[in-house]
């Protein structure tokens, strides 16, 4: 369970502030987290002292790693399904609520930002890159799949930054996540003490960002923008890991980097891969609603499997590395087995605000 202080509010000038402070588990988010930020932040929308929401995290190494995964993996190993669902059920609604905010939520980011980190900044009016800022999804390697609205915001990027993303779990770092749309404005995080006071203040969220904003530059995956789009534009992903393979042997200036592309993709979840695929291409044409719906009925599916929890086994509890995904192979899994994963759940369908 979740002590008291694992999320702090408090009212600060016209802000309402809220920090993450789990800084021992990288300020990875629980559902009793889940919960609280949910009901603040009802509270603060009919608040009319409180004109700004403000997000950040202590500790400094992270902003937000992700949810409690392990607490989750115990309660599917102990049979215990429906309770584990219930922390998804309670989320994405929150991730919602969040998008569909009607005052500035402004996330200051610094560190690493993965996973449910990005459900509770991503979707934010404004999301602040500091220097220490590592965006990241990667799900796809503990056999889990993009959720807290990746359906939505990914397939939304430049090209097909958002597959590359969801198939790779590369890190997005401040010049990357800026260019990509994942951050708003770059800022030093020296700077971010100053930035808060500012933000507790009257001044217009937007022109005090833009005052204290930055040149983002260029990273090192916009800067390989047109291999990206052109490699991983397929419909299956194993057309994409073909391409891949020839790029690599090829001869030209990314042949390295596919080769690398190509290995890190095959040590991933080969089910996995196919469902981040299929949210990324039916993503695109979906409203936000449809997105968190589907990721629900994903989910509710993925916890009766087997590769989440041996996923989450090799990485997180024996820290093995080496987890034996079933299927092993792409080859094995048709276009049935993701279908079922998007099918309808009836009554036990998401409700969102």
């Amino acid at each position: 369970m979740a002590g008291a202080q694992d999320i702090l509010f408090e009212r600060r000038g016209a802000a309402g502030l809220v920090t993450l402070n789990r800084p021992q588990a990288l300020n990875a988010v629980t559902h009793q987290m889940v919960l609280a930020l949910r009901a603040q932040l009802d509270r603060w929308a009919d608040d009319a002292s409180v004109t700004r929401v403000v997000i950040q995290a202590a500790g400094g190494r992270a902003f937000c790693a992700g949810g409690d995964i392990r607490h989750l993996y115990d309660l599917g190993q102990a049979g215990r399904r429906d309770e584990a669902l219930q922390f998804w059920r309670d989320e994405y609604p929150l991730n919602a609520a969040i998008k569909n905010y009607r005052k500035p939520y402004v996330a200051l980011i610094d560190g690493i930002v993965m996973g449910g980190g990005v459900g509770v900044s991503v979707h934010g009016s404004h999301r602040v890159a500091g220097d220490r800022y590592s965006f990241a999804m990667p799900e796809v390697g503990i056999g889990f799949f993009p959720d807290v609205g990746a359906t939505w915001v990914l397939p939304r990027l430049a090209g097909e930054l958002g597959t590359y993303c969801a198939l790779t779990g590369e890190r997005f770092g401040p010049g990357d996540a800026v260019g990509a749309g994942l951050a708003t404005h770059r800022i030093p995080s020296a700077r971010f003490p100053e930035l808060l006071d500012g933000l507790t203040g009257t001044v217009p969220v937007d022109a005090l960002l833009a005052a204290f904003s930055e040149p983002a530059g260029e990273g090192p995956i916009l800067a390989r923008r047109e291999a990206i789009d052109r490699l991983f534009a397929g419909s299956r992903v194993e057309d994409m890991l073909a391409a891949l393979d020839d790029e690599a042997v090829s001869g030209r200036d990314d042949a390295g980097w596919a080769a690398e592309t190509a290995a890190t993709m095959r040590t991933k979840s080969p089910l996995s891969l196919k469902l981040a695929l299929a949210q990324m291409r039916r993503g695109k044409t979906w409203d936000f609603a449809e997105c968190m719906r589907a990721e629900f009925r994903i989910v509710s599916r993925v916890i009766e499997g087997h590769d989440f929890y041996e996923g989450v086994r090799a990485v997180i509890v024996d820290k093995d590395n080496a987890p034996r995904w079933r299927p092993a192979a792409l080859a094995d899994i048709g276009e049935a087995d993701v279908e079922r994963h998007f099918a309808p759940l009836g009554a036990r369908e998401l409700v969102l605000p």
